[in-house]
């Protein structure tokens, strides 16, 4: 880049314009709707093989459902292909709880040099913390909407 764009913001605008990646705002909505869908089917097969090999009512199968799911990203992370697919993915494989068992395997690989203590456990929730404080205030807020509608 020249010193022209640099003293120019007009030059500079302009250049930053003509090398942008065209956004693709349509594809990757179908492509996280799909791949977020198909992680859920993923979910539910898993879910009905509990029901009928294992003989777990509907309300039991769903905690080793979660579990099996969450083991199978961990497992892609730590092999390296949950993050290639995630970057062809989109949003649709950060969603689903696999995305959330992503970011906490993800960041314990990351840290993992420095120790159990300084390293995974001090920064695994770097990245995945928000979403559970959001989560638990979220749920707060809306138990307390419900206790109030159903008992005023």
């Amino acid at each position: 880049m020249t010193t022209r764009y640099l003293n120019d913001k007009k030059a500079y605008g302009q250049f930053v314009k003509q090398h942008r990646p065209a956004r693709t705002i349509f594809r990757n909505t179908i492509r996280a709707y799909m791949v977020g869908g198909a992680i859920c089917v993923v979910g539910q097969v898993v879910q009905n093989l509990f029901i009928h090999y294992g003989h777990f009512s509907i309300k039991d199968a769903g905690n080793p459902t979660v579990a099996v799911m969450i083991l199978m990203a961990v497992i892609l992370t730590g092999l390296g292909v949950y993050d290639k697919f995630a970057n062809w993915a989109g949003a649709g494989s950060a969603v689903p709880v696999t995305g959330f068992a992503n970011t906490m395997a993800s960041a314990a690989m990351e840290y993992k040099s420095e120790g159990f203590i300084s390293g995974i456990g001090s920064n695994m929730f770097k990245l995945a913390g928000p979403v559970v404080v959001y989560g638990v205030v979220s749920a707060f807020f809306i138990s307390l909407i419900r206790y109030l509608v159903t008992h005023y």
